[in-house]
């Protein structure tokens, strides 16, 4: 039997895409009678205009497991962008999830005692975008939840590596604001 898992986080970026396809999840993984459990429970059942929480499934009526509940980063307003995010994206979510599990990210064993709750980030421009390619953004969204997992799972990055590249590391939109830019 693997050893419990209490909590874990990670996030990925992915981009490369299209302007409006990157994905940033951001996660936290945990067993069911614990904190990320209760958790899930409550977002669950304490729904929020605008914040929809929903199970990530493959198909309407197939959900994965470990089960992972998607919230928007987003406030979601508009149908379209609720019919991506809840359609390619929630699909993608699901597939990245089962991802991990076959990459062995997360034991096959504990897939029914394991939940994951995942922050999820669309950018609204995709609700204007006519030429959107759903492929490229299943692609990219599938990917970056799989890499959020696995950092989450092997507890990357590790303190000593953070420590040894703090003064290395400038965030992008803090150098975009020095540089005047935003």
């Amino acid at each position: 039997m693997s050893e419990r898992i209490i909590m874990r986080t990670g996030e990925a970026l992915v981009a490369g895409g299209p302007p409006g396809t990157a994905a940033e999840p951001e996660i936290v993984i945990g067993e069911l009678d614990g904190p990320v459990g209760t958790a899930l429970a409550t977002l669950t059942g304490d729904q929020v205009k605008g914040h929809s929480r929903v199970f990530a499934i493959l198909n309407t009526d197939i959900q994965v497991r470990p089960v992972t509940l998607m919230v928007s980063k987003v406030t979601v307003n508009n149908s379209r962008y609720t019919n991506i995010l809840m359609g390619t994206v929630q699909a993608a979510i699901a597939n990245g999830v089962l991802d991990a599990v076959r990459a062995g990210d997360i034991p096959k064993e504990k897939a029914n005692d394991l939940g994951i709750i995942c922050s999820v980030w669309l950018n609204p421009s995709v609700a204007t975008d006519d030429n959107l390619d759903h492929q490229i953004l299943f692609d990219i969204h599938r990917k970056a939840m799989a890499q959020a997992i696995h950092k989450a799972m092997t507890n990357t990055p590790d303190i000593d590596w953070l420590l040894e590249n703090q003064e290395k590391i400038t965030h992008k939109y803090f150098q975009m604001g020095l540089d005047g830019k935003i």
